[in-house]
């Protein structure tokens, strides 16, 4: 392995990632940096060697990392990146700052950033992912966006320059999302806090939130995600396409796509990573096959597969 710049914060090597995820699974990374703060990420992108890959994680709740581990350097922000200000109508956040935890201290101040309160992940994940739910996206709400460069340089972004899409930004390679502002709707706080409230328990009914999964497991084939109207239509939904092709419930070794909602793909409680993976490649050859749609992964799926592990 390459020699490592010297940090301020923690880097250890040969670091299991499968604790650090919320699918519980994956072998290790190469090196796991967590900086100190701000220079000291920028300082050891600086100095690290061209060729070493650079991979930034979040908290791990959109990621299955291969049971081959990842030959990388994997950047996990921490509480150096968690701060969360309200200047006016816009909140300014850390990437490693919480998306429930935004959405609340917004509603607080009586801001409207809601659609946050239910999505998995932190900041720097929803920005990377355009994360949306109830028909609101990162992109509708994003003034700007701070990162550092694989040379360590501190830049700042636009949403042009992200060029967002449905579950999708451009960011360059190695490039490391440090934090958002982001506009709201000035509202009541109360209704704000009820509106949450009455999201979280749609969530809970209809979503496996005790289960070890990695929330949505494709995009939907429609190209949005839900509106929480009542005339949503379905029919082009994710979990609507697996539903009908019989998957609900389907089980691979230790993984099994949610008999409550089937567009969630969990690890009851022994997958492995190729597990998980295996399952949904089979409910996309399975879909396609019932329904000519292609499903595409919303989850990420990093790194190498282990030695004895098949091909999907």
């Amino acid at each position: 392995m390459a020699q490592m710049p010297p940090v301020r914060g923690r880097l250890n090597a040969n670091r299991s990632l499968s604790d650090l995820t919320w699918l519980r699974v994956g072998g290790p990374a190469d090196w796991l940096f967590q900086p100190a703060d701000l220079k000291d990420l920028s300082d050891f992108l600086r100095a690290l060697p061209d060729d070493v890959p650079v991979f930034p994680m979040g908290v791990g709740s959109n990621l299955i990392v291969r049971d081959g581990g990842l030959r990388a350097v994997v950047i996990r922000l921490g509480r150096g990146f968690n701060e969360i200000e309200i200047n006016g109508t816009r909140v300014t956040a850390g990437a490693a700052a919480l998306d429930a935890h935004v959405a609340r201290r917004a509603a607080e101040a009586g801001l409207d950033l809601t659609f946050l309160r239910t999505i998995p992940g932190s900041i720097g994940g929803a920005v990377r992912m355009n994360a949306g739910c109830y028909g609101s996206y990162m992109a509708d709400h994003l003034v700007s966006a701070q990162a550092v460069s694989r040379a360590g340089e501190v830049v700042t972004l636009t949403a042009a320059d992200l060029a967002f899409s449905y579950r999708q930004s451009h960011l360059p390679e190695g490039w490391v999302l440090t934090g958002a502002t982001l506009e709201a709707a000035q509202a009541d706080p109360a209704a704000l806090e009820q509106r949450m409230a009455d999201q979280l328990a749609a969530r809970d009914a209809s979503q496996p939130t005790k289960d070890r999964s990695a929330g949505s497991t494709f995009r939907n084939p429609a190209g949005f995600s839900s509106t929480g109207r009542a005339d949503d239509v379905h029919d082009l939904k994710a979990w609507k396409v697996i539903e009908d092709a019989g998957l609900r419930g389907a089980r691979l070794g230790g993984a099994q796509m949610s008999e409550k909602h089937p567009n969630f793909l969990i690890n009851t409680g022994q997958a492995t990573a190729a597990d998980l993976e295996a399952l949904g490649e089979q409910v996309r050859k399975k879909v396609y096959g019932q329904s000519g749609i292609t499903l595409e992964w919303e989850i990420m799926r990093i790194g190498e597969r282990a030695l004895d592990a098949p091909e999907n």
